[in-house]
């Protein structure tokens, strides 16, 4: 599908971009865009690159035009470009509004506008139940994009996004935190050591979004079905790899924001969800504009949803210290560390 085909991918420098990039510059797609606004890691990446397939486009998605000019041409768009630190968008929440809705709707009207095929919008476990102003802005972003996706009879694009768990190592993540504690011997600090969240790679991050590509309707959202493991259990696998057994934990508290465990299907998507095996499929609700449908009218299932189960962090497939070990060692730069050689994890 991607053969002779231009791909856009908005916040093209951060962690998802480069994945994408390991996988698709020996492909035969034709060209892949990076669009965003750092200059700097933008000429890191052409450094790095070196692809004659890659070119580099400098904006920011609250700039329409910018995103306009970006987008002639091209067939497919990854939408990851988003404000994602919990702390600064709960200082600064219109930032995280401009960014992640509004700069989305900009992203959504460019790509309908110049007749791109498929749209893939990268969301969180953080928007399901939001507490946090980053969750809630992104829960807003998923109904931008759904709503988006009404209105495209006629038109050649399809719109759907998928929404994944803490993507380990991904930059501001705390895997490379904890990694950099070990090594200059201070204590790791973790908040709340019973915390569960959903673990996953950046080639796992990549296989959905390719995944909900390859099989998404307008308006759907796909998620991955994913083991998850307590914080106590992630420190402790990082200590055995980096032959650090004893090394010492502070335990600081729970921040501001912060959840006991993560969810990515509430308990009502779960009732209408899809099991497709390694994934859910949530579908996109089909009432029309008749609101009647919504306030007058209303439906089993949901009923049925009120007294079901959410898929979460605490309920799913659950690590102990070998299995966190096993995944860890999935990523490159952990089995080097795990050599006792050296490695940057956000690398």
């Amino acid at each position: 599908m991607f053969k002779n085909k231009i791909l856009l991918i908005t916040g093209g420098t951060g962690s998802f971009g480069n994945a994408v990039l390991k996988r698709f510059l020996t492909s035969d797609i034709k060209e892949i865009r990076i669009f965003s606004r750092d200059e700097k890691k933008q000429d890191d990446m052409r450094k790095k690159y070196n692809d004659k397939k890659l070119k580099f486009y400098l904006g920011d998605v609250r700039d329409e035009n910018s995103i306009a000019a970006a987008m002639r041409g091209v067939d497919y768009v990854f939408h990851a470009a988003a404000l994602k630190q919990v702390p600064s968008c709960e200082f600064h929440p219109m930032q995280a509004v401009r960014t992640n809705v509004l700069g989305t709707e900009n992203v959504l009207n460019g790509a309908i506008a110049a007749g791109v095929k498929r749209v893939v919008c990268l969301s969180t476990d953080k928007a399901v139940y939001p507490i946090n102003a980053m969750g809630i802005s992104k829960a807003m972003m998923e109904k931008v994009m759904v709503a988006a996706s009404r209105n495209l009879e006629g038109t050649e694009t399809v719109i759907c996004g998928t929404r994944y768990g803490n993507v380990m190592a991904s930059r501001g993540s705390v895997i490379p935190l904890f990694i950099q504690q070990i090594q200059q011997g201070k204590p790791i600090t973790i908040t709340e050591p019973t915390m569960t969240r959903f673990m996953m790679t950046l080639a796992d991050a990549v296989d959905l979004v390719l995944y909900a590509f390859k099989h998404g309707n307008n308006g759907d959202i796909f998620v991955q079905k994913a083991p998850a493991a307590t914080v106590e259990t992630l420190a402790k696998a990082l200590f055995e790899l980096m032959n650090k057994p004893q090394h010492k934990i502070d335990i600081i508290g729970s921040r501001h924001g912060e959840k006991l465990y993560e969810s990515l299907l509430g308990k009502e998507e779960r009732a209408c969800a899809e099991d497709m095996g390694d994934y859910f499929r949530i579908p996109a609700d089909a009432r029309d504009l008749n609101y009647a449908k919504f306030v007058e009218q209303g439906e089993q299932r949901l009923t049925q949803a009120l007294c079901g189960e959410e898929y979460n962090s605490h309920n799913t497939h659950r690590l102990d210290v070998d299995g966190m070990k096993k995944l860890l060692l999935k990523l490159d730069f952990m089995q080097k560390i795990s050599l006792g050689e050296h490695a940057d994890p956000e690398e």
